[in-house]
């Protein structure tokens, strides 16, 4: 089973903590989440000051600092991403680097280095893949050196997001995945039932289309 810090990871959630992260990741405690994804991208203050704030509340955090191209908010350079992003990995549990990302084998070795958990994700916001292209995508992810493969799509229709929830359902390793927007937003709370390590939730706004509220995800997991 894979982990992030202490935790080992079975149909966790993750709250997406971005603006106001000291006051949003108590919060997100309180609502139920099980660890911490900070959004570098979406802060104004400085990271490292709020890493070690949030090392105090308990959770395991993942870092990321999320490139336009796949939804993010990071308007620099893309050295300047990269290097910021390694200068935080001794301070979080789990890194998150994207698939397409030039300097992604640099992260992926410092996080080695550091014995942290490493996520390798790629999303699509127009269209979801065909089956074979996303098994590709998520063995690409592992074979690269993921703990963690995440996939995120766009569905079209429901055959969509029953296709995504095969390719979950047999993957060859750890794998998270979601269908985004309100035509996948179930998949947010199906895709754990069918081997997705992991799903997002927010705690006062959203950082991804079709996301619910950290408590609400914690209600209907609860209930599956």
């Amino acid at each position: 089973m894979v982990r992030i810090g202490s935790i080992d990871l079975n149909k966790s959630i993750a709250a997406v903590i971005g603006e106001n992260p000291v006051s949003t990741a108590k919060k997100a405690k309180q609502l139920g989440a099980d660890l911490l994804e900070l959004r570098i991208d979406l802060l104004n203050d400085d990271a490292i000051q709020i890493l070690e704030d949030l090392r105090t509340i308990g959770l395991p955090i993942i870092v990321t600092n999320r490139m336009k191209a796949e939804g993010g908010a990071w308007i620099k350079n893309e050295e300047e991403r990269i290097s910021k992003l390694i200068s935080l990995i001794h301070l979080a549990d789990a890194v998150d680097i994207e698939l397409c990302a030039d300097e992604r084998n640099e992260v992926v070795e410092e996080a080695k280095r550091r014995g942290k958990t490493i996520l390798i994700s790629s999303h699509d916001f127009k269209k979801t893949p065909g089956t074979d292209v996303m098994k590709e995508i998520l063995n690409e992810a592992l074979t690269a050196g993921a703990d963690i493969a995440k996939l995120a799509v766009t569905p079209n229709s429901l055959d969509d997001v029953l296709r995504l929830l095969d390719v979950t359902l047999h993957a060859k390793g750890a794998v998270c995945t979601i269908a985004m927007g309100e035509l996948g937003r179930h998949s947010r709370v199906i895709a754990p039932v069918y081997g997705s390590v992991l799903t997002y939730g927010y705690v006062e706004t959203l950082a991804a289309p079709g996301q619910y509220r950290v408590d609400e995800l914690r209600a209907m997991l609860e209930l599956l």
